[in-house]
This record gives C-alpha cells, sequence and structure tokens, in this order.
C-alpha cells in the first residue's frame, strides 16, 4: 500500500466514524509560550482538553505534521543514526473531546490494523499502565479487559509510568495510556526470542505504532493528581512506521515517504545507499533533516539565530555537515531536493507547492553561509593544531573546541575527525562541561515557576469586546502566579470578558489597568494569548478578588498600534501593486511606538519603488477609507471574495475580515475606523531577512510627527554647524568630504615617508644576539603601517627577530616577526612568542609562527615587553 493511500485510508475509517477531518495546523506554534513547535497531534486540541473552549465536533481525526528534536527517543543527535526515529514526521490521530472513551478508541484501533490494514495479529502487542504505587495509581485493568477481548493475554503487557502513563507536561491534562507495538522480524529471530522481550527495548523491528492516550486527570502544580471533569481520548499513530509495516520493509526510509529523496540523493552526490554505514547514515539525515526544514519555512518560521528559528538553522546545518564531511559536498545541494519533496507531498501539503520557490531559496542561501563558516572553521582549527604541534601538546583542550562549536558554529564532530586524522584529539570532558555550563546557565535564564490557577467562576466563558470598546465592568474567572528570572513574580488573570487584546498575529498585546469600586488600581503590564483564553499579566493581583472591578485598555497606545496594523494592511496592498503579486507576507511585528512586515520579493527594493510604496499608502489615508469588517464570514467565502489569508495560520471555520477600499485580509487585530485616522506613513528602513525575504519598517501617527520634528532639528543643527553656508548643506557636506580624502591622502604618504625613514634606522639599531639579528622599538605608527614596516624588514634582514611596540588611543599592540629560517633552526614561534610577551601589556594575541600580533590595555607595559624580548633571544 502506497504512503498516499495509507494515510487517506485511515482518514476515511474515523471519517466513517463520524469524526470530523481537520486539517494539520501549522507545524510552527503560535501563541503557546510553551512550545515552539507542534510535537504531537494534540498540541492545536489543548483549549478543548484546559476546558478553555468549547470544540464544534466531539469526533476529530486528522494526519498532524509534527517536530520533535528532543525528550523521549527523539534527541536531534540520533536521528538518522538508527532507522525508525525523526525530526519531522506525521501523526495519524483520531480524538474523542468528552464522548467516546477506552472501549471504542481500542476496538477501532484494533478493527483498523487488523481488518482494514490487515496486519498479522501474531505481529502485535499491547501495553497497559501497570499503576504506580507512589501515585497511588491502580493498574488500567478497564484497558485490560477491553484488550483481552481482542488479543492474547499473553500478549497484553504492563508498562510503568514513563511508558504509559502521558502527561502534557508538567502539569496539566494527563492519564494512562495503551500502546500498540508492532514484530517485523523474521520467524527464525522470532523464534530466537520473542518479541514481549523487546517491547520498549529500542529494537529497530519491534517499535511502537500507535500510542492511545485516555486523558483523565489533571496533574497540579504540587505533583498531585485531580480527575477531570471529562474524559478525553488523544491518539498517536507514526504514519512512517506504520508504512514501513504495510510496505514490509524494515526501516521508515526503505518505504516510499523517504526513498524517492534518497533516490535523489544518491544521484546528485554521486554516493550509493547501503554501501557503507557512514554514509547511510549520512543520506537519512539529509532526507530527514529537509522534510523538517522544508515544512518549517512553508509554515513561516526562517532560520535565524534564536529562538525556534535557530532549532531550524541547526536541524539544517547537521545535514549539511553530513553531505560535506561523509559525502563529499563543499557546494549547496540539499536545496535540489525541495522540488522532489513539493511533487512528492504537495498534494496532502499544499503549502510545500506554494512555497517552494521560498524554501528552496532559503535552504540554498543557508548551506552557502553556512560552508564559509566551515571553510573559517577549518582555517581556525588548522591554526590551533600548528599551535598544538609546535608546543608538543597533542590534545585540544575543551574550552577551545567548544569556542569552536558555540561562536564559530563549527560542529564538534568534524573538529574531532580532523584531529584525528592528524594523529590528535579533543578533550571531550573539557568540552561537556563548557556545554553544560552554558545549558545550565540558559536553563537558569529561562526557568519559570507556574503555580496552578485558583479558580473563582467556572461558569464563565471568556468574552472579547475589545473591537467595540476599551473599558468594561469584569469579574476575575481565574489567576495564578509565575515566577522567573527574566520577569520577577508576575500574576495571570483571565477575566470573564475582556476588551484586552492578547498577542497574536504579531501585534503586541494592550496594557491598561484594573479598578475596583473603592479605586485601587492594579496596571496591567502585557496581555498574552494563550491556549484559547486572553491572559492579563500584572505585577500584584487586585485587593477584594471577587470584585466587580472596571478594566481600562490605554487608548492611546492601542489608537498608535491600531493605525500601525492598518498601515501594514495598505503596505501590503501597495507591494502588491508596485512590485507584483507574487509578493506575501512572510511576517509582521505591529506595535504602538512602529511596524515591520517581511514579505517575499527577489531582489532589494529600489528608492524608488519606496517612494512609490509610501505615496501608494498616503495616498489611501488622504482617501479617508472607513473600516468595512465582517465578524461572522467563513473562510471558504472570504477567500471567494478575494480576502488574503496569510501562510502559517491557523484560521476557524468563522473568520473575521478587513477591508480597506480595495485591501481586504482575514484579520482578527485592531484596526482605526478610517485610514485618515493614521495621518501619515514614513518607511524607515528596508532590509533583507533572507533570500528572496525582505522587510520593511515604517512608522505612522505620533511617531511620524516626532520624526519629521527630529529631522526638522538635526537639518537646523548642520546647518549651523556650517556657518549658514550659501550653498545647500548637501552641496557643503559634499566638498567637506572631498577635502577630508584629499587630506587622508596626504596623511597616508607622510605615514609612508615616516615608516620608509624609520625602516633605514631600525636596520640599522640591529644587535647580533647568539646568531640572531634582533630589532625592537617603540612607535606610534597605526597597526598597518606597522604590519607593512615589519614585512619590508624582513624582506632585508636575515636571522630577523623583529619586535614593534605601538601605543594608540592609550592602547597598546605588539608585533613580532620572525626570518622562516630561525623557526627550523632555532625552534622560534611568533605565536608563542607574543602571547607570552602580551602578558606585560595585559591582552593576548597569536598568530603564525612567522608573524604574530597581540593586543592590550596596558600600554606602560610596553618597554617591559621589549626587554622580555630581548632575554627570551
Amino acid at each position: 500500500m502506497k504512503s498516499k493511500q495509507i494515510r487517506q485510508t485511515f482518514l476515511d475509517f474515523f471519517e466513517n466514524k463520524k469524526h470530523q477531518i481537520v486539517a494539520s495546523a501549522p507545524m510552527v506554534i503560535k501563541n503557546d509560550p510553551t512550545l515552539m513547535f507542534t510535537n504531537a497531534g494534540m498540541n492545536q486540541f489543548k483549549e478543548y482538553f484546559l476546558g478553555n473552549s468549547e470544540p464544534k465536533n466531539n469526533r476529530v481525526a486528522d494526519s498532524q505534521k509534527c517536530l520533535r528534536v528532543s525528550g523521549k527517543h527523539n534527541d536531534l543527535e540520533e536521528v538518522g543514526v538508527d532507522t525508525y526515529h525523526h525530526t519531522m514526521f506525521e501523526m495519524l490521530g483520531n480524538w474523542s473531546f468528552g464522548d467516546y472513551f477506552k472501549k471504542e478508541a481500542i476496538a477501532w484501533a484494533w478493527e483498523l490494523l487488523t481488518e482494514v490494514y490487515g496486519i498479522d495479529k501474531d505481529c502485535l502487542y499491547v501495553t497497559i499502565f501497570e499503576g504506580d504505587a507512589g501515585e497511588k495509581l491502580d493498574r488500567d485493568t478497564e484497558a485490560y479487559d477491553y484488550w483481552k477481548e481482542l488479543i492474547a493475554e499473553d500478549r497484553i503487557l504492563n508498562g510503568n509510568k514513563a511508558d504509559n502513563f502521558w502527561e502534557m507536561g508538567a502539569q496539566g491534562p494527563c492519564g494512562p495510556c495503551s500502546e500498540i507495538h508492532v514484530d517485523i522480524r523474521s520467524d527464525e529471530e522470532k523464534a530466537q526470542v520473542d518479541g514481549a522481550t523487546l517491547v520498549n527495548m529500542d529494537h529497530p523491528q519491534v517499535v511502537e505504532i500507535w500510542n492511545l492516550v485516555f486523558m483523565q486527570y489533571n496533574r497540579m502544580a504540587d505533583g498531585s493528581l485531580q480527575n477531570l471533569p471529562a474524559q478525553h481520548v488523544d491518539t498517536g499513530m507514526g504514519f512512517e512506521r506504520l508504512a514501513m509495516v504495510l510496505q514490509n520493509v524494515q526501516s521508515n526510509y526503505d518505504t516510499d515517504v523517504f526513498t524517492p529523496l534518497i533516490r535523489e540523493i544518491e544521484t546528485i552526490t554521486g554516493h550509493s545507499y547501503g554501501k557503507t554505514e557512514q554514509e547511510d547514515i549520512a543520506i537519512r539525515v539529509i532526507a530527514d533533516h529537509l522534510r523538517a526544514v522544508s515544512f518549517s519555512i512553508a509554515d513561516g518560521q526562517l532560520p535565524s539565530n534564536n529562538g525556534a528559528g535557530y532549532v531550524i538553522r541547526m536541524i539544517l546545518r547537521r545535514a549539511i555537515r553530513y553531505g560535506f564531511t561523509y559525502l563529499g559536498k563543499k557546494e549547496p545541494f540539499i536545496y535540489q531536493l525541495v522540488n522532489t519533496l513539493s511533487k512528492q507531498m504537495g498534494d496532502a501539503f499544499p503549502e510545500l507547492k506554494s512555497q517552494k520557490n521560498l524554501i528552496l531559496n532559503v535552504i540554498k542561501e543557508e548551506e552557502a553561509s553556512f560552508l564559509r563558516t566551515l571553510e573559517n572553521g577549518l582555517a581556525l582549527l588548522d591554526s590551533m593544531v600548528a599551535t598544538m604541534k609546535n608546543d608538543g601538546v597533542t590534545t585540544l583542550d575543551g574550552k577551545k573546541a567548544f569556542e569552536l562549536n558555540d561562536t564559530y558554529g563549527f560542529p564538534k564532530e568534524l573538529t574531532r575527525l580532523i584531529l584525528s586524522e592528524q594523529g590528535l584529539q579533543m578533550d571531550e570532558d573539557g568540552f561537556a562541561k563548557a556545554l553544560k555550563k552554558q545549558q545550565e546557565g540558559s536553563r537558569k535564564a529561562s526557568a519559570t515557576e507556574t503555580s496552578d490557577w485558583t479558580t473563582l467562576r467556572d461558569d464563565d466563558t471568556q468574552e472579547f469586546v475589545g473591537y467595540d470598546r476599551l473599558s468594561g465592568d469584569v469579574r476575575i474567572s481565574k489567576y495564578r502566579k509565575v515566577v522567573s528570572k527574566k520577569d520577577g513574580e508576575l500574576y495571570q488573570i483571565v477575566f470573564n470578558m475582556t476588551p484586552f487584546y492578547g498577542e497574536s498575529g504579531g501585534q503586541t498585546g494592550d496594557k491598561g489597568y484594573i479598578e475596583n469600586a473603592s479605586g485601587d488600581t492594579v496596571y496591567i503590564i502585557d496581555t498574552k494569548k494563550e491556549n484559547g483564553q486572553t491572559v492579563h499579566l500584572t505585577k500584584n493581583l487586585p485587593q477584594e478578588l471577587e470584585g466587580p472591578f472596571k478594566v481600562t485598555v490605554d487608548a492611546h497606545q492601542r489608537a498608535r498600534t491600531a493605525a500601525n496594523h492598518t498601515a501594514t494592511h495598505l503596505l501590503h496592498q501597495a507591494l502588491r501593486k508596485i512590485l507584483g503579486t507574487h509578493v506575501e507576507q512572510k511576517g509582521s511585528m505591529v506595535r504602538s511606538a512602529s511596524l515591520r512586515f517581511d514579505f517575499s520579493h527577489f531582489s532589494k527594493v529600489t528608492k524608488e519603488e519606496l517612494v512609490e510604496i509610501e505615496n501608494f499608502v498616503n495616498a489611501r489615508i488622504r482617501e479617508q477609507l472607513p473600516l468595512e469588517e465582517n465578524r461572522n464570514n467563513t473562510y471558504d467565502q472570504a477567500i471567494a471574495e478575494g480576502a488574503i489569508g496569510l501562510f502559517g495560520e491557523k484560521y476557524g471555520d468563522v473568520v473575521r475580515t478587513i477591508k480597506f477600499g480595495e485591501s481586504q485580509e482575514l484579520c482578527g487585530g485592531t484596526h482605526v475606523k478610517n485610514t485618515a485616522d493614521i495621518w501619515h506613513f514614513k518607511i524607515t528602513n528596508e532590509t533583507a531577512v533572507a533570500s528572496g525575504i525582505r522587510r520593511i519598517e515604517a512608522i505612522t501617527s505620533d511617531a511620524v510627527k516626532d520624526f519629521f520634528a527630529e529631522q526638522s532639528k538635526n537639518f537646523e543643527e548642520i546647518k549651523e554647524i556650517l556657518k549658514n553656508p550659501t550653498k545647500s548643506p548637501a552641496e557643503s557636506i559634499a566638498a567637506l568630504q572631498e577635502e577630508n580624502n584629499a587630506l587622508k591622502k596626504e596623511v597616508e604618504q607622510l605615514k609612508k615617508a615616516k615608516a620608509g625613514n624609520l625602516k633605514g634606522d631600525l636596520i640599522s639599531s640591529a644587535q647580533l644576539i647568539n646568531g640572531v639579528n634582533f630589532i625592537a622599538t617603540k612607535t606610534d605608527l597605526d597597526t598597518k603601517s606597522v604590519k607593512e614596516l615589519a614585512f619590508d624588514i624582513e624582506r632585508d634582514m636575515e636571522n630577523l627577530f623583529l619586535i614593534i611596540g605601538a601605543e594608540n588611543d592609550g592602547k597598546a599592540t605588539l608585533t613580532v616577526i620572525l626570518s622562516k629560517n630561525l623557526i627550523e633552526e632555532k625552534s622560534l614561534n611568533a605565536g608563542s612568542i607574543v602571547r607570552e610577551l602580551g602578558k606585560h601589556i595585559q591582552g593576548g594575541g597569536g598568530g603564525q609562527p612567522h608573524f604574530a600580533t597581540a593586543g592590550g590595555k596596558n600600554a606602560a607595559g610596553i618597554d617591559a615587553a621589549l626587554e622580555a624580548a630581548k632575554e627570551m633571544v
């Protein structure tokens, strides 16, 4: 059975069981501060499990794209080493929100696997939760009783809390689970070793394919368990593993999920899969990681140096270094696989087709950039190796290896490989200690302690009224305390209704205050959206928590933010009108002070185009276009009417459309009532974000007034500095630049003349010490001139040991150059010498055996350094 048919069969089966088939949520998570990526099928349904929202259908099924780079069996460095774990994978799942429970979930799973897919019952084992005395939890006999009606009792195995009790996190919904495992070994192997003994033992042919989670408890902050008001079913089946079983192969990578990519890798690299272990691992890593990176980019997450973007960059770089090290690819090539992936999976996931060019360009640029990093790292490592050999050292210091990895992005494995080829080794313990120190620092900085919610009202469903008003009378539904190193002690408060907009869709959250009847005020410093509810952040709790309270949004900040948000819609329209309809929004940030808009475009936006874009937006502002809003549109109807939906967003059945003239978009943010309220639009910057992605930053409203006032002030100050010139300030500055350039040339000529005169004096001052022509001097020449002088003297003298100390702006430098024959004959090394002498100027340095420099902050130590150099000779 082909993989496309496997996926569709699953969805058809549960549709016949009255499940609503829903689309996969984006793999990049928004509005959930606890997760960067969707790592399980249940993520998009968390708000239902938590009771924050009511599902429209109590039975749902889907195929969810997931990304895991940490956690049980999913460490990034292990992916590709085995044949059944992945970073990106599909999770086939069926869900019950307070509807059916264990009986139906178990019966349907067995029916689908054995009757529909036709898996031999004698290949299957199931596990149930054995109970846990410490948690005061009994064995899941209910699940056991249902299973024994379907499968032999000796194939029902007990599982401990680690394997058979599923938890959303440190707090939240949880419950026992029942796993289904398959044994695809040969009959001979099965006869030798009972499959039951291999379940959950990381055997590549005895693997879990489906996990049925029965959510019936809520984990509290103190670790205790409480019964949930409703029982839920959350199942997840590994699509790739299921394909392995149904296609009768021994590895996920031998299924048609991966073979098209592997064949293309073989063609591009000239290496065959199945020949050597290291090459096979490299090919698996590249095939797996391409999928993870491509789906992430398609969902809106570009590689970057922080957050989720850092994870994507890390995954891609791992694939690049495997191709570099084991397949000999020194040029970008992974991007060429995007076409194959798009053809293979584009029907099931259309975003791969629509974003194909973006994915291809971003990966190609990332490859080129990292390959340059590898070249720089190789040069640095070569220098370290040369120093080690000169100093007679055989082990590279772990801190240096970690710095090479952490600062320069050079992979640890590549460092280890290159060292071993030179007969050297790496200090593994030192590297591990440096890594652990960094990780502990990061954990401490990001550690958050969250208490349980204290619920004051169970029957209130939160309502957002902020589109129509900025204040209201409310009551607190629940609250909790959150403590972190970054923010200190904060409180999260949920009201029964709120005019505050929670951060989402690129728009920052509202600020404002809470006031009780006595006039006591608590300030709301930020507003977030989390799992379907709006959470208000405060430094302290209000008095008399039962309320009632009056809440008020900061109207001035809201108005500025709304102006900026509407401006992004007009900017989007302008870009598509002026640059072309290929332009798509790729991200935005709307704050009260400014706006930022990322979009797809193949080249830098010219100055003339920027002026045209600015004029277009300001023309729409002058037209005084009124807001046309529809809060109860369907997604299909809105798209049919011409509204633009943003990539990487998860839209519900009911959407809100915002229209100003011909600009129409799906949007949940706040906007002005009329474009005239924006006052004016001004672009402040245009730059590249990634290959094919540009960014425009701009301001509106009061910020534009402040901008023009500052510009006018600066203009007057320039005129005053220029003594109110008769020419325009621009012409006067141009004349000054010409004069400055001419003076610079004169200074350079004087420096060369000074160095030329100094050269003769220094050669004459050489002292013959132990067969070495030793020269030491102190000067005020700049670094470039000192270097040129040193090499000039070295060309004219043999057996030279030259050291020049220079002082510029209170800082000291030492420059050492040696004749090449002294390096061999007298075992001298300029790098080692300058590192030792650098201590006198409270600095450090290094370089090649022939030439090296050091810098320091103690210019008074130059004389001592020169004297110490003489003693060395």
